[in-house]
């Protein structure tokens, strides 16, 4: 018997209910690469948690896999916290099975003598993060798989910060995980410690978004936004919040306004990816809207669309939303006078224009690795210094220190913001845009994301990203490779000198390599999906606006001889 037929046997044992049961025996009698999917590995926590495909196995989500997480999340916090009334929140999203796994999730925790909090209907994950800290929880989880497909699930697990767990709480988690056995798992539920929550939090949520994200913009009544939900879960707090903050003009795509999991009106919902906005578009060319929103599932990546020099709607993608929506925070900031202990932050795949926006208002500058948690961990390593914002490439942005993840509903409010006052003045959020490209250099971005699944996809993976390194990239579009940058040893190399620099970060499977001129090619698996992801950045001067789509073209064509030089195209 091989390892997967002996992983899968155990699952015929009668710990498991007949319905598990019966499912392992089918794909032991008639699927055998469907068995091994599912058997070969144990789901781990990534980037953003842990995500997998719902179904039967120890590589897919189901009560029993996310039974013995939260096992062992129990007895992690019963040993970190031996003499607390420990408490737990847990928030779900739209997706299929998400309010039934949450429910196993609430019952195994309340086995162990937990109190839990559990939202009674799906909510956002920010408010999920904001939710830790106002109920004073140690601990927070939500089940999500944010934009994956819908045949996923996950689940991600929040610390006492409101942040999500990084080391050496999440090592310790997942070392008490491996101790057990699913046998180990408490499922039989202590009613009296699980409380439904909904109002309350939410209105402290509301109040909170508003006065962080709000900033008395003029123009509000003029200003007419599109907001589409894509089927998740920001329907239940973007719309409120916009209310709130004075927007009356906001038109919801009502075909994409109902939760649902199989998210019947796109490809993926993922506001990313353009097709996801494509009625929302066409409804914001239809009555002239200033501006379209679009939010993942869990709501806490979001799109924007601005109309552009020539009047037509056009999708920013994250490193746009942030710098901008970064300097106007900043311009806030100074107009009342910076402290000196500011500071803004991003990751290594994200575009380095960020660090010129940091020195141009002499704040400190952080990066992190891809990851949200990596930025939220920041606030709690230098408690001295003020967090202002920052976000990454992949659509994500945290306005303030009150939520400790990204957060598309106070996000949404604030790029509004920006929009509304910049039309008042006569300008726009696109021009503003381009007026940051004359101050702090055009810098534009490019994503290659390739897909590959299951056991053979993970291997192509890991020798694609090895013949990256193996066969090193010595020049681009004729500019020589001056820094090699290895996460995984935690090197950064110059080429031409010989010197070398300790990067001071965790380490990570992700190898950049920086040109004299400034490209920039980073590659890496991404900790959530079957894909690998190639992020190319390059950049140049801009020395008035009126060069903008001159210069555009430049560096469109210029990304574009990087593809074919490097066989991404």
């Amino acid at each position: 018997m091989n390892p997967i037929q002996t992983a899968a046997q155990k699952w015929l044992t009668d710990f498991f209910d007949e319905d598990t049961k019966k499912q392992i025996q089918h794909l032991i009698d008639n699927n055998e690469e469907e068995l091994t999917d599912s058997f070969y590995k144990d789901l781990e926590f990534g980037t953003g948690g842990m995500r997998g495909v719902m179904g039967v196995g120890t590589n897919r989500i189901n009560k029993y896999t996310l039974g013995k997480n939260t096992q062992g999340l129990s007895n992690y916090l019963k040993k970190v916290y031996p003499d607390d009334d420990i408490k737990v929140v847990i928030a779900y999203d739209c997706r299929h099975n998400s309010d039934t796994l949450s429910q196993v999730v609430a019952e195994v925790l309340s086995a162990n003598g937990i109190t839990v909090f559990r939202f009674s209907e799906l909510r956002t994950t920010p408010e999920l993060s904001f939710a830790v800290r106002h109920l004073g929880c140690h601990a927070g989880i939500v089940l999500t798989a944010s934009h994956n497909p819908p045949e996923y699930n996950g689940y991600k697990v929040y610390w006492t910060d409101g942040g999500q767990i990084v080391p050496p709480q999440d090592n310790a988690i997942i070392a008490e995980i491996n101790q057990l056995d699913f046998t180990d798992i408490k499922f039989n539920a202590n009613a009296h410690l699980i409380h439904s929550i909904d109002k309350e939090v939410d209105e402290a949520f509301f109040d909170a978004s508003v006065k962080v994200g709000s900033f008395n913009a003029a123009g509000k009544d003029d200003f007419h936004i599109v907001f589409t939900s894509i089927h998740g879960t920001s329907i239940t707090a973007i719309p409120e919040v916009l209310k709130r903050a004075g927007y009356a003009n906001v038109t919801v795509i009502e075909e994409q306004a109902k939760p649902d999991g199989n998210f019947p009106t796109v490809k993926s919902p993922n506001p990313e990816e353009p097709e996801a906005l494509a009625m929302a578009m066409k409804k914001a060319e239809e009555i002239g809207a200033d501006m379209v929103v679009g939010t993942d599932p869990d709501s806490d990546r979001l799109g924007i669309a601005v109309r552009n020099l020539d009047g037509k709607m056009e999708l920013l993608n994250g490193n746009q939303t942030m710098v901008l929506m970064t300097k106007f925070l900043l311009d806030q900031y100074q107009a009342k006078g910076l402290a000196g202990n500011e500071f803004i932050a991003s990751t290594i795949v994200s575009t380095p224009m960020m660090a010129q926006v940091a020195k141009a208002y002499n704040v400190g500058f952080k990066t992190a690795l891809t990851g949200f948690k990596w930025i939220g961990k920041m606030i709690k390593d230098f408690p001295k210094e003020h967090y202002v914002g920052g976000g990454e490439e992949s659509f994500g942005y945290m306005v303030g220190d009150f939520v400790r993840d990204k957060d598309a509903v106070t996000s949404t409010l604030l790029a509004c913001e920006i929009a509304s006052q910049a039309k008042a003045d006569g300008s726009s959020f696109y021009k503003e845009l381009v007026d940051c490209y004359v101050q702090f250099g055009f810098y534009k971005e490019h994503l290659i994301s390739l897909t590959k699944k299951g056991k053979s996809g993970a291997e192509e993976i890991k020798e694609m990203l090895k013949n990256f390194k193996e066969n090193p990239v010595e020049s681009v579009q004729g500019a020589p490779v001056i820094w090699v940058e290895d996460y995984n040893t935690s090197i950064a190399k110059n080429v031409r000198t010989g010197e070398q620099r300790t990067i001071e970060l965790p380490k990570s499977n992700v190898l950049v390599y920086e040109t004299e001129d400034g490209t920039r090619i980073a590659a890496r698996p991404s900790g959530t999906e079957p894909k690998v992801k190639f992020y190319i950045t390059t950049n140049t001067k801009l020395a008035d606006p009126s060069d903008f789509k001159a210069v555009n073209s430049q560096l469109d064509a210029k990304i574009q001889g990087i593809l074919a030089e490097l066989n991404l195209g």
